[in-house]
């Protein structure tokens, strides 16, 4: 998204809240992190180039698509609804918005060094 999301009169541009989503990740155990330090860990969703995805719908709830790597040995049905939670506490507390869903897709499992 390259254009500011508007709630409830207020412009929020796009990197702020991709800045609180991955923020809210990073604080996830069981997620991976690259050494690159492109957020969270390395994961890009390589078709769309983005972790972090939001839609704005009619209503002004704003739906959210996290992409993200697990480390190895954690289950990931635990790592998702975390990423979930927390994603959806942050855009609450920070921003005000009601978050109709978070949607978690794991891209990969990154095994110990």
């Amino acid at each position: 998204m390259s254009d500011e999301i508007v709630l409830d009169g207020m412009k929020i541009a796009p990197s702020v809240l991709d800045t609180i989503v991955t923020m809210a990740v990073e604080g996830v155990e069981g997620v991976a992190f690259s050494s690159s330090g492109q957020g969270i860990g390395g994961l890009m969703n390589r078709a769309a180039g983005k972790a972090v995805e939001f839609v704005l719908n009619d209503a002004g709830e704003v739906s959210v698509c996290v992409h993200v790597t697990a480390v190895y040995g954690t289950p990931l049905m635990e790592i998702g609804k975390k990423v979930q939670a927390e994603v959806a506490d942050a855009i609450r507390s920070q921003v005000g918005a009601t978050v109709s869903s978070v949607d978690v897709f794991i891209d990969g499992i990154e095994f110990p060094a």
